[in-house]
């Protein structure tokens, strides 16, 4: 599996996720700055990634020697919706905050390492919410997924992929069937992808098509990530989650969202309150920078929309499987 983001000596290293699947650049960030352009362009994606991302970037800002109030409050304002972005930040700050009285250089090196334990307990997590979640994908059947929540968008092994990773390692014969995900096409060019290097079986289908396939009898279940999960279940995740949600339900599919418990928004008591990312119109009227629609032509673009958890069937994190009343069941694995 591919590096998604490291610290270096030279700087945080993370590879462009806007040049896949036809190359694999991999990009230097050498201040915090450049490190929160990175979240906000999309070079690299993906809730737990983004929280990782972060986090390194309040250490860099601290080996800069920057004002860290600036640096937090700007990490903090590139996406809004990824809560993991706030957990990343927020943990950071508590390091920072333990650190008064230290000298500069111990303070810059307890950040740093800070940084790196939680893109390390990032992989672990991913690794054990596939393990909690393989026993839920049922052999000999396809599984369908939106958007990317695999290697790409963690520190590695991914949530959703994570799952899937985990069904075949125990043997059984699967294949995916990959939304595109318009506007970006994170499935048609990250999962597709990630997937292909695996060996793993996928095929890519248009957004339009989850409906025909979950009508077909060929599908097992449906497993995708989350950005922010609300305390009543309610689930954030890339915009078209909603839609393969109900044909999921109404096809009789399981629908399961993998997520760390660090996504777990409890502050919340409904996915109502959860701020919608909208971003520019000109990645829906334009791809790579061709047009694909008339000139000066309106569009629209909210990045993620909200799944009502009456359509969630069960939600895997590291800790175990939370199912409705998910009041209480989320509540409980988040105290665990």
């Amino acid at each position: 599996m591919v590096e998604t983001i490291q610290w270096t000596d030279a700087g945080v290293v993370m590879i462009d996720q806007t040049r896949l699947p036809r190359e694999q650049k991999f990009v230097t960030c050498r201040t915090y700055l450049e490190v929160a352009d990175a979240i906000k362009t999309m070079v690299i994606r993906g809730a737990p990634a983004i929280g990782v991302a972060a986090a390194m970037g309040v250490a860099l800002g601290v080996q800069e020697g920057a004002d860290f109030e600036t640096v937090c409050k700007t990490l903090a304002a590139t996406r809004p919706t990824a809560v993991n972005l706030f957990w990343g930040i927020k943990r950071m700050r508590s390091m920072y905050a333990s650190l008064q009285g230290a000298t500069r250089e111990e303070r810059v090196q307890s950040m740093i390492s800070e940084a790196q334990k939680i893109r390390l307990e990032d992989i672990a997590i991913c690794e054990a919410i596939g393990r909690h979640g393989e026993p839920l994908v049922p052999d000999g059947k396809t599984v369908l997924t939106h958007c990317n929540a695999g290697a790409l968008a963690t520190a590695g092994y991914g949530t959703a992929l994570g799952v899937i990773r985990a069904a075949v390692s125990a043997g059984k014969k699967i294949d995916v069937f990959a939304d595109e995900t318009r506007p970006f096409l994170q499935g048609a060019r990250l999962t597709a992808w990630e997937l292909q290097q695996d060996g793993i079986a996928t095929t890519i289908i248009t957004d339009n098509m989850a409906g025909h396939f979950l009508h077909s009898g060929r599908i097992g279940c449906v497993v995708v990530g989350a950005d922010r999960i609300a305390g009543n279940g309610d689930v954030a995740n890339k915009i078209g989650t909603y839609s393969v949600a109900v044909l999921a339900k109404e096809n009789g599919i399981p629908f399961y969202v993998a997520a760390p418990v660090s996504t777990f928004d409890l502050t919340l008591a409904s996915g109502d309150l959860i701020p919608i990312e909208e971003r520019s119109s000109d990645e829906v009227t334009h791809f790579r920078g061709v047009p694909v629609g008339p000139d000066a032509i309106e569009a629209k673009h909210p990045a993620f929309d909200v799944t009502p958890a009456r359509y969630v069937t069960a939600i895997v994190c590291e800790r175990g499987i939370a199912r409705p009343p998910y009041e209480e069941s989320l509540r409980k694995l988040a105290k665990a």
